[in-house]
């Protein structure tokens, strides 16, 4: 129960339109011997992992090794295609990369005829174009996760 100068200054700060009340020492009282739960849940999973109860800041990253599937791309180097549709797109860039340099050498030379340069956008074209009749599945993508977001 609050006394008198609380509850007279309680309704001095509803009039003024102060919404901030002071918590009653009662209240104050009533909290302080509660558990904070998310420390409580923190620490329990620390000790599973078997660190130590407490938290304390480091300058070190330990990220967590996550295994990897062998349909995952490994960092170390390029390999080459196995399957059909695999040659096919090794192709299909090889031809988008030629077409792109040859775009380049007809655009500068001076006096070359019309059509070179259609043929060379032809052949642009129908590169990125196959590109999308010889992609994989979508889902077997190695670059997104679960999501469809890239990694």
């Amino acid at each position: 129960m609050s006394n008198r100068a609380e509850r007279r200054a309680n309704a001095r700060r509803n009039r003024r339109g102060s919404s901030r009340q002071q918590p009653s020492r009662y209240q104050a009282k009533s909290r302080e011997g509660l558990v904070d739960e998310y420390a409580l849940q923190e620490r329990s999973i620390r000790l599973q992992d078997g660190q130590p109860g407490e938290w304390r800041p480091s300058a070190t990253i330990d990220l967590p090794v996550q295994s990897t599937s062998s349909s995952a791309r490994q960092p170390g180097g390029i390999r080459m295609p196995h399957t059909a549709r695999g040659w096919v797109r090794f192709f299909c860039w090889l031809l988008i990369v030629l077409s792109a340099m040859a775009f380049f050498v007809v655009m500068w030379i001076p006096n070359m005829p019309t059509w070179s340069v259609i043929v060379v956008s032809a052949v642009f074209a129908v590169g990125v174009l196959s590109l999308f009749f010889v992609s994989g599945d979508p889902k077997d993508n190695p670059n997104v996760d679960e999501y469809g977001t890239a990694v």
